[in-house]
C-alpha cells in the first residue's frame, strides 16, 4: 500500500462484496437506528464528519448513509482516511481497509501527503472523517482538530455532521471481535453553513473555527441521541414493571 494513494487492488466489486456483511452486523445482529439520512443526498464533494467511538465507525457511517444505493452506485462508498497503526497491522484489516477506499495515514497524523490525496479525491466523491482524531474512551464528543478544517477550506464540500452512539459497546477499545445484540444510533444533521469563514485567511485558526462549528452540531445531535436512549430505557423498564404487576 502506497501512502496516500488509492488502494492498489480496489475495485467496485470488492467494496460491494463486503457491504452486506457489515449490514448484517449493524442492522441484523445489532439494533441500529438511522436518523436524518435524507440530509446526506448523493452529491459529489460531500464530507461526512462524525464523532469517533470504534474502529468500525467508518463502515457504519458509509452504510447508514448510502446502503443499498451504494451497491448500484459504488462511487457512494465513502473514502476513509485510515490510521496505519490500526488498519495495516494484519492482512484481514488491511483487506477491509483497501476494499473500503481507505487512504493510508501514518502514525502521528501530521501526514501532508495523505491530506493532499484527500483534497484530490473528495471533489469527485464522498468522504468520512473523524475530526477528533482518536476514538473516545468515555463516549463523550471531544474537541475537533484543524486538519479536517483545512480540507474543508481547500475543497469547499457539503459538510454533513454525523453523531454516533452505542458503538463503544459493539467494539470497545482493545477488543478485536465485535459484540452483538447492542443498540446503536446514527444521526445525520443538516449541512453546516461555513460560507462566512471562507472570506477569512486560510490559516490554522480559520480551519479550527470551521471545525468548532461542525463539532457543535455533532455534540447537539449526540446529546439528542443520548436523551432518546435514556427515554427508551425508561420506557422498557416501565413496561417490565407493568408486566410484573399483572
Amino acid at each position: 500500500m502506497i501512502r496516500g494513494r488509492p488502494p492498489a487492488g480496489y475495485n467496485a466489486s470488492d467494496g460491494n462484496a463486503s457491504q452486506p456483511l457489515f449490514w448484517l452486523l449493524f442492522f441484523v445482529f445489532n439494533r441500529t437506528v438511522v436518523i436524518g439520512r435524507r440530509n446526506v443526498g448523493e452529491e459529489r464533494n460531500t464530507l461526512l464528519l462524525s464523532n469517533h467511538q470504534s474502529m468500525l465507525d467508518s463502515f457504519l457511517v458509509g452504510l447508514a448513509a448510502f446502503y443499498p444505493t451504494s451497491w448500484l452506485k459504488p462511487r457512494l462508498i465513502p473514502w476513509n482516511p485510515a490510521a496505519a497503526e490500526n488498519f495495516y497491522k494484519n492482512p484481514l484489516l488491511a483487506w477491509l481497509a483497501d476494499n473500503w477506499k481507505c487512504i493510508w495515514v501514518r502514525e502521528g497524523r501530521h501526514d501532508l501527503h495523505a491530506l493532499h490525496r484527500m483534497m484530490q479525491v473528495l471533489p469527485a466523491g464522498v468522504m468520512t472523517l473523524f475530526p477528533e482524531g482518536t476514538r473516545s474512551r468515555d463516549g463523550a464528543v471531544g474537541p475537533g482538530r484543524p486538519g479536517a478544517g483545512l480540507l474543508i477550506l481547500a475543497a469547499r464540500p457539503r459538510v454533513i455532521p454525523v453523531a454516533i452512539d452505542g458503538m463503544r459497546a459493539v467494539l470497545p477499545i482493545g477488543r478485536h471481535l465485535p459484540r452483538i445484540f447492542k443498540r446503536v444510533a446514527v444521526s445525520f444533521g443538516s449541512p453546516v453553513d461555513y460560507t462566512d469563514l471562507l472570506a477569512m485567511p486560510r490559516t490554522r485558526e480559520t480551519a479550527q473555527a470551521v471545525i468548532d462549528r461542525v463539532m457543535a452540531a455533532i455534540r447537539a445531535q449526540h446529546a439528542d441521541l443520548r436523551r432518546q436512549r435514556t427515554r427508551d430505557v425508561a420506557a422498557v423498564e416501565e413496561a417490565r414493571g407493568r408486566s410484573r404487576t399483572t
